[in-house]
């Protein structure tokens, strides 16, 4: 085992104490590779290898090259080995991700043996892939004729990245940063969308892509970051064994370039496709500021002060003015700070306005900013929003990403442009620097004038809708096709015959898995779910569960309600009132003062509700309201004031607030339909099969969207509005007066004072004894259709199945892996061109549900689930069923954060889903074979299934023709 640096330097050493992490800096010898090693007492070990990527022009040759560096390579030359390790491994996170100017490949794990296989996988996909021409023209884009082999037949364009980008753009928001950016930065890289715009795709050629990579995935471009427990040096040998030692010379880095400075604001206009007959209120308007480079932490934070001063809440000024104005509905989603690019950009501004407002709209936000600057702010909201960049810092993440790869791709800008990525990750330091100068009264009101109001460098966008752009494209997209097909030789004509054969082959072939290194269940840790410690104390208002973890200085506190028994309208109601209830005044306060106290003393208050299955009954279930905040130690009981305040004496009085609410909540939910098509799509297909599946369906899915829509525009009128005031008044009573118990998670220093606290706020509300809610049985749907603005198509397919607790369940769970690695994704992914396609075991509908993302067909795609059986029973064989339940069984042994992990214990066993049957259903899943899984297959994909799908208005015709029902979004 090498113990000393051979290959790399020493650099520096940095402890940080608030993440209890030791930063290992290192440069390589030839070829200047940095590595940077985050060392600490954790056995989840992350790796994540990038390079900057600087594309000069928006073909999405990054993007591809991403896809296409996954394809196979010169030690793995099996055409899919990314996919194929995801299901030979028991890896907790394994993706790859192209940003503006920089391309990732991160892995985690928790077993040595996987870390070492995916290791060797990655280092020589990124640094020696074979970039076949086939695998380009699958992932990125081809001409193929519509059928074919007939080359008389009409000529389209094929690719999984076409198509991710054609759903990807098919978002305003995401459409509005592209032409922002595409202005704000208009001689650099940001200039270009880095993932591909579609109209641009079909112009990167083969050669274009090998070149790329040639040029930018050199080690001397790279920056490697690991996490764990591991050795610098033993990692380092690795790397050189892997790669690093077929490089002799070091190249010259890529950089981004510095941009070009404004000497005065521009005025952009565009539009964006929107496929609705009404575009009244669907503009977006936006002023954009360049800022400095990211490299300094105290720019950063400085930056990040100020977007939060400016616009954290409702109580923030400028947030203030955009949520009060008659010119738009709500503030922009882009609203804020962007500090991933090498010079940062502050955007602030507003949606649901009209083009002619654009001036009206500007001179509001300069108004109100001279306003700032002439006036100044108030001190103590300043304090707040530093507070929370305090306790943003101390929290420990790991929940959606595991913590390690949060930490590294926190410090990656600072890596990859020339920055400091240890001061980056330690700002404690920065921070005691930063109250210094915030206690300074013109500190806010100077960085508003220097980085905004003198800054020159400016763009104010205005992205209005239009309802014919879609078709435009289309018509466009048919047309140039037609032109290009028309002037082909014969010869060029066979040419895409032959590499519509050549690709179909290639992806039939069956290449040999025994080539990639692999673990097997025996790797598997067979005591992997633990039992935490916990305190359980009944008092008078309910029963207290306490858990004691490494939460760094933070509390968690969470008031658990059990949903008492509510009338349909009210039902209807609990997503907004859920999302209001935080945002509105209480304790006597308005929504303003209450705003500023919630930034003062805590990490934010939420609101959920959930219904969830019971584990063997369908028709039954569990059903409660959740209250949950976080604090800092020293503002434990602040927080269990305010949450008691919340809950008891919250006020809905303020119609005008409610009014703007219900604005903001009906864009953010129209803004991911189309990001979470699928989901969507996959609960319309589900709705029918248990109350839960209908809960979910009605209250987060189509459904519900479609809802909060109608009574958006039902809320104009003031009766309504009012009216809409008391129904959450009413049910603020019902649950404040209903059982409860609550949940606390601490560390050893806040615990006792967070439990005492705890007590006095169960205790503080009366509680009766009300029916506990009661919800309709559904009935049976037939196929749906939602239309939508989307160029791409969102499938789903349902079956009934089971619930959790059923012996069933575990086998369901690996037959639906099994269906997605070994047919769906080769059938609707590499065959069919979608972004993603698979199946999924939803115990809390009771529903095994295969789908398809971003997805160029329809009917083929249905067709496709059809045989999804016929494979299973014909061709799956034992070896799958295995990488399935690694699949499954890695799925669920991902930690999470100590509070995350405290808090998914408590729900789990609130849910019936105890310590014995966890381990239990664990064991099932380990023990899976193929002919359980072929027996349970014929069980439950049988008969008639349920069909969903988000598509545009053109597929009318043809959906309507297969039985399904059309509905407008």
């Amino acid at each position: 085992m090498p113990t000393s640096f051979e290959t790399f330097e020493f650099i520096s050493e940095d402890f940080i104490d608030s993440l209890s992490v030791k930063v290992q800096t290192f440069r390589h010898k030839v070829t200047g590779a940095m590595h940077y090693h985050l060392a600490a007492d954790d056995d989840h070990k992350v790796f994540m290898v990038a390079l900057r990527t600087v594309p000069e022009d928006s073909t999405g040759v990054a993007h591809i090259l991403e896809h296409t560096v996954l394809c196979g390579s010169e030690r793995y030359p099996v055409r899919d080995p990314f996919f194929m390790m995801i299901r030979r491994s028991i890896n907790t996170f394994m993706n790859a991700f192209t940003s503006s100017d920089w391309t990732a490949y991160p892995f985690a794990t928790e077993n040595d043996k996987d870390f070492k296989n995916l290791l060797d996988v990655y280092m020589d996909a990124v640094f020696f892939p074979n970039l076949d021409p086939l695998d380009f023209a699958q992932e990125g884009h081809r001409f193929e004729f519509e059928t074919p082999t007939d080359a008389s037949s009409p000529l389209t364009y094929k690719g999984v990245v076409f198509n991710e980008m054609k759903g990807a753009m098919s978002s305003p928001v995401s459409t509005l940063w592209q032409v922002l950016t595409s202005e704000l930065y208009p001689t650099s890289t940001y200039h270009y969308n880095s993932g591909g715009e579609p109209e641009a795709i079909p112009d990167l050629t083969h050669a274009q892509l090998v070149e790329f990579h040639r040029s930018h995935y050199h080690p001397s471009n790279a920056v490697f970051m690991t996490y764990g427990n591991q050795t610098p040096a033993e990692l380092q040998a690795d790397f050189e064994r892997l790669a690093l030692a077929r490089f002799s010379q070091p190249i010259e880095p890529i950089y981004v370039e510095t941009e070009q400075r404004f000497s005065a604001p521009k005025v952009v206009e565009q539009s964006y496709a929107l496929d609705e007959e009404d575009t009244t209120q669907k503009t977006h308007i936006v002023l954009g500021w360049l800022l400095g480079l990211n490299k300094d932490p105290m720019d950063v934070l400085k930056g990040h002060l100020l977007a939060s001063v400016l616009l954290d809440n409702s109580a923030s000024p400028l947030r203030f003015v955009l949520e009060q104005t008659e010119l738009a509905t709500a503030p922009s989603p882009l609203c804020g700070l962007e500090d991933s690019n090498k010079e940062m950009a502050f955007v602030v501004g507003v949606q649901g306005s009209e083009p002619e407002h654009a001036q009206a709209v500007e001179d509001l936000i300069i108004n109100e900013l001279q306003r700032i600057v002439d006036e100044g702010i108030d001190q103590s909201h300043v304090e707040a929003m530093l507070h929370q960049l305090e306790l943003s810092q101390r929290e420990v993440g790991g929940d959606s990403y595991p913590y390690g790869l949060e930490l590294m791709l926190g410090a990656l800008p600072a890596a990859l442009h020339q920055g400091d990525p240890v001061a980056l990750l330690d700002v404690d330091k920065v921070l005691l620097a930063l109250q210094e100068e915030v206690s300074h009264p013109d500190f806010i009101p100077n960085l508003v004038q220097a980085w905004l109001l003198d800054n020159p460098h400016r763009v104010r966008l205005t992205l209005k809708p239009d309802a014919n752009l879609n078709t435009q494209r289309e018509q466009a997209e048919k047309a140039k096709l037609a032109t290009i097909q028309q002037t082909l030789t014969v010869v060029e004509q066979q040419a895409i015959i032959d590499q519509a054969v050549a690709l179909e082959q290639r992806q039939a072939q069956q290449d040999d898995p025994t080539i990639l290194p692999s673990v097997t269940k025996d790797d598997v840790n067979p005591e992997i779910i633990q039992v935490l410690p916990k305190q359980s104390k009944q008092v008078a208002g309910g029963k207290i569960t306490a858990y004691e973890r490494g939460t760094n200085g933070l509390v968690y506190q969470q008031l658990i309600v059990d949903m008492p028994d509510l009338t349909a309208a009210e039902q209807t109601l609990m997503p907004l009132f859920n999302s209001c209830l935080t945002e509105v005044g209480s304790g006597g306060r308005d929504y303003l003062t209450t705003q500023s106290l919630q930034a003062a003393v805590t990490g934010g208050l939420g609101a959920r509700s959930a219904v969830r299955a019971d584990i063997l009954d369908k028709t039954a279930y569990h059903s409660h309201f959740m209250l949950t905040g976080k604090a800092l130690n020293r503002h434990q009981q602040d927080l269990a004031d305010l949450m008691q305040q919340t809950l008891l004496t919250v006020d809905f009085s303020e119609t005008a607030r409610l009014r703007d609410l219900v604005a903001q909540i009906r864009s953010s939910m129209e803004h991911r339909i189309t990001g979470a098509g699928h989901s969507l799509a996959m609960s319309a297909a589900a709705q029918a099969f248990s109350p839960v599946a209908q809960w979910n369906f009605q209250r987060s899915g189509l459904a519900g969207i479609q809802f909060i829509k109608q009574l958006d525009k039902a809320l104009q009128d003031q009766t309504a509005l009012e009216d809409f005031a008391h129904q959450l008044a009413v049910l603020r009573d019902k649950i404040a007066s209903a059982p409860k118990q609550a949940l606390l998670v601490a560390d050893d220093a806040g615990y006792d004072a967070a439990y005492a606290a705890m007590g006095e706020l169960l205790n503080a509300s009366t509680t009766s004894n009300a029916q506990s809610l009661r919800l309709a049985q559904p009935t049976v749907v037939q196929h749906q259709a939602w239309l939508t603005s989307t160029q791409v198509n969102f499938c789903a397919q349902a079956y009934p199945a089971v619930m959790w607790g059923h012996e069933d369940a575990p086998l369901l769970s690996v037959m639906s892996a099994c269906l997605r690695n070994g047919f769906l994704h080769s059938a609707i992914r590499e065959k069919g061109g979608a972004y993603g396609g698979g199946a999924s075991f939803d115990a809390e509908s009771g529903a095994l549900v295969m789908f398809s993302y971003r997805d160029p067909r329809l009917m083929e795609t249905y067709a496709d689930f059809d045989r999804a059986l016929d494979w299973l029973m014909t061709s799956a064989t034992q070896e799958q069923v295995d990488e399935a339940i690694l699949n499954i069984v890695s799925a669920m042994d991902k930690p999470g954060s100590p509070a995350g992990e405290a808090k998914k214990a408590f729900y789990q066993e609130l849910y019936g889903r105890d310590h014995d049957k966890r381990v239990a259903y664990r064991q099932a899943v380990l023990n899976a074979d193929l002919e359980q899984v072929k027996a349970v297959a014929q069980r439950y994909i049988q008969g008639q299934a349920t069909r969903a799908v988000l598509t545009q208005a053109s597929q009318s015709e043809l959906l309507t023709t297969n039985g399904f029902e059309l509905i407008k979004m």
